[in-house]
C-alpha cells in the first residue's frame, strides 16, 4: 500500500462507537452523494480516492479575486462588477471572513445534533444587501468558447455547494438570501498573443438555491457510516467500476 493511503488511514476516520464530534466537510458530503461506497471507504475505512492534481491557475484567480473584493470590503463600497449588474450589495465586513474561507482548518461550521457531525465548508465570499441579508458567493474559473452558464449536468455540484454554504450560514443564525452568485471568470483564447498574461471575461451568474435537502442528507451519510457493511456503489461511479473491473481480471 502506498504512503498516501497509509497516511489516509490515520486521519479523521469515523468510529461508530465514539461519542466524540466528527468533522465532516462539504466536499465529503458531496462525495457521499456521488458514491456512498467511495464515501464509506474514505471516511470509515480510510481508503480515499487517488488525489487529483491541483488547479493552480484556478487557485490564483481565487486569490486575486479575494484581494480585489477585500479592497471594497475595507471601504464598504460596491465592487464595479456589482454595479455593472445592478446588484445593490457590498462585500460583508466580518472579523471571521478569513476563518470562513479557511476550509482546511476551520471554515463556517455547525454542530448537527442528530448526527454529532461538525459540518463545515470554506466559502469564497459573502456579500450583504441593504436589508442585512447575506449573499453567498462562489468564484469559478474556466476557459471555454462562448458564454459561461450553469446549464451543464456536472455543474449540479456547484449548485449543491452553494446550497450547503447557505444552509451553514442559516444554521449559524444569519439571514441569508435564497439567491447566491457565481463570479465566473472565462479565460479568453481569441487574443492575438499570450504576451505573458491571460485575460478573462467575468460574468456574475445568479443562482436561487434550495437547501431543504441538506439536513436529511447529513442523516443519510451518518447512517451509511454507522453500518458494518459496504454500501452499494453508485451506478455511474468510475472509481468503483475501475476497481471492479481490475479485481475481476486480477482474480
Amino acid at each position: 500500500m502506498s504512503q498516501y493511503y497509509n497516511a489516509k488511514r490515520v486521519r479523521n476516520l469515523f468510529d461508530p462507537q465514539s461519542v466524540e464530534l466528527f468533522r465532516l466537510s462539504r466536499s465529503k458530503l458531496e462525495l457521499f452523494m456521488n458514491c456512498p461506497r467511495c464515501f464509506y471507504l474514505d471516511r470509515r475505512l480510510g481508503v480515499g480516492r487517488p488525489p487529483g492534481f491541483p488547479f493552480s491557475l484556478n487557485s490564483a484567480v481565487d486569490t486575486l479575486l479575494k484581494k480585489e473584493f477585500d479592497v471594497h470590503r475595507a471601504t464598504g463600497t460596491a465592487h464595479p462588477l456589482m454595479r455593472a449588474y445592478g446588484l445593490d450589495a457590498v462585500p460583508y465586513q466580518s472579523d471571521k471572513m478569513d476563518e470562513w474561507r479557511d476550509s482546511l482548518r476551520r471554515g463556517i461550521t455547525y454542530h448537527h445534533p442528530e448526527t454529532n457531525f461538525v459540518f463545515t465548508g470554506g466559502v469564497d465570499d459573502v456579500w450583504v444587501d441593504p436589508a442585512g441579508e447575506l449573499i453567498i458567493v462562489d468564484y469559478k474559473a474556466t476557459a471555454k468558447d462562448g458564454e459561461v452558464n450553469l446549464d451543464a449536468e456536472w455543474q449540479g455540484g456547484y449548485k449543491r455547494q452553494m446550497e450547503m454554504y447557505q444552509w451553514l450560514f442559516r444554521q449559524n443564525g444569519f439571514q441569508v438570501s435564497d439567491t447566491g452568485y457565481f463570479v465566473y471568470c472565462n479565460g479568453q483564447t481569441d487574443r492575438k498573443a499570450f504576451d505573458g498574461k491571460l485575460e478573462f471575461d467575468i460574468k456574475l451568474l445568479p443562482y436561487t438555491g434550495d437547501d431543504g435537502w441538506v439536513d436529511a442528507m447529513l442523516v443519510s451519510a451518518h447512517s451509511c457510516l454507522m453500518a458494518d457493511t459496504l454500501p452499494a456503489p453508485h451506478a455511474d461511479c468510475d472509481y468503483c467500476a475501475y476497481r471492479g473491473a481490475a479485481a475481476e481480471l486480477e482474480g
